[in-house]
């Protein structure tokens, strides 16, 4: 028999107890712990990521394309399809400043008009990742300041077909697919009105 859910269950239960958190590793983009916690009376060892957090942006062209990037992922060992994105600075950058940040560095545009899509947390087993999600728009074209360790392909792709893509398993990532599909319902409502 399975129990029944509540949504006001979500502010006053809270199923685990962290009863102890050590900390394993710590690189410049995540810090890696054994927890130790209580699971109702069940104590048991759990990992957990902890990722400052990042921002994403879905830059949209003039013409209605979408700009894409085209990076080499050494975790996958190959090249991927993704939206402009990258980690904050700190806990307290606005999601927005990394965003526009991002866009300026990585693709070398700029705009005045981003407007909020959508948070995604990237994998919420282990890892408290939240990602900010943005749309930008009236881009303004400008030179790629990536970092040293970057070598970023700029791609004009059709909605349509970014969205055949995901069905077809070829575009995998999931900030991105989080994004084009969100995109994707924001631009068909748009045109219900």
């Amino acid at each position: 028999m399975h129990k029944e859910f509540r949504e006001e269950d979500l502010e006053v239960k809270k199923p685990v107890t962290l009863l102890e958190r050590t900390l394993k590793y710590e690189g410049s983009v995540l810090k890696v712990y054994d927890d130790y916690v209580d699971v109702g009376g069940h104590k048991t060892p759990w990992d957990f990521i902890h990722h400052m957090g990042a921002a994403a942006v879905l830059p949209v062209l003039p013409n209605g394309k979408i700009l894409m990037e085209r990076q080499y992922r050494h975790a996958l060992g190959r090249y991927t399809l993704e939206i402009p994105a990258g980690k904050r600075d700190s806990e307290e950058e606005d999601f927005l400043l990394c965003a526009k940040r991002e866009l300026r560095e990585e693709t070398g545009y700029t705009s005045d008009d981003f407007q909020f899509l959508l948070y995604v947390n990237t994998t919420v087993a282990f890892l408290d990742e939240k990602i900010g999600i943005f749309v930008a728009k009236n881009l303004k074209k400008g030179e790629q300041h990536f970092d040293p360790d970057e070598e970023i392909f700029l791609e004009e792709w059709e909605l349509s077909d970014l969205q055949d893509r995901i069905f077809a398993g070829k575009l995998t990532d999931g900030k991105t697919v989080a994004a084009i599909q969100s995109y994707a319902v924001m631009c068909s409502r748009e045109k219900e009105k």
